[in-house]
């Protein structure tokens, strides 16, 4: 019986590939995803895709900005856990430690989307700043946000603000690397728990140049 194909209205078909992509990143990687794949996975043929993928990056690149976005909402979703009722400047801090949290634990929560959102990251970007696409991307700009928050509630000074996010980035994009792919995986999941809690402690107080408490 011949392979039964579906029909999209004009536009769904992109998204339907996208999507397709996204499910085979999340148990495979970056590897997983292949225009031969995803149509084969939404029942068009192979000739369907390049009507919106000019080649496989393009479309690695589509699926890893929605990757990007999972994570922004499983940071976004941290943090607006923050206790209410806070000082403004120990807000900001938790805050911070938020998206470093949410940042690892997607990472070993999503291991395939985490492999393949920070993958196709453009090697010719400047200035300091993480792009897909020619955009900040979501997650980068929430870690921003987070820091000049800070500075406006007096948590950080001013001074210190410049490149602090390559600070924290490095401190839990690492961790994160070796708690995914690392000895660390190994590790029962309270050990992992404390010791991503100790080094976005230890980000901070190198931000912020301090141990005091705000």
């Amino acid at each position: 019986m011949a392979a039964q194909t579906r029909t999209y209205h004009h536009g769904d078909l992109r998204r339907a590939l996208v999507e397709e992509g996204l499910g085979l990143a999340r148990t495979g990687g970056p590897a997983a995803v292949s225009l031969r794949e995803v149509t084969r996975a939404a029942g068009v043929s192979p000739n369907a895709a390049y009507r919106h993928f000019e080649d496989r990056e393009h479309l690695v690149r589509a699926v890893a900005a929605e990757a990007q976005l999972a994570l922004a909402r499983a940071i976004v979703a941290r943090v607006d856990a923050t206790p209410p009722g806070l000082p403004a400047d120990a807000a900001s801090v938790d805050r911070l430690r938020r998206v470093g949290l949410a940042y690892i634990d997607f990472a070993r929560a999503e291991r395939g989307w985490f492999e393949l959102a920070f993958a196709t990251q453009d090697p010719q970007a400047s200035e300091g700043i993480v792009t897909l696409d020619d955009e900040v991307v979501a997650p980068f700009q929430l870690l921003l946000d987070a820091l000049d928050a800070m500075v406006a509630a007096g948590a950080l000074a001013p001074e210190r603000r410049l490149y602090a996010e390559w600070a924290c980035w490095s401190a839990v994009h690492g961790f994160a690397d070796i708690a995914v792919h690392g000895p660390l995986q190994w590790q029962p999941e309270p050990v992992i728990d404390a010791l991503a809690a100790a080094v976005v402690e230890s980000a901070i107080v190198a931000v912020r140049g301090t141990t005091a408490p705000v």
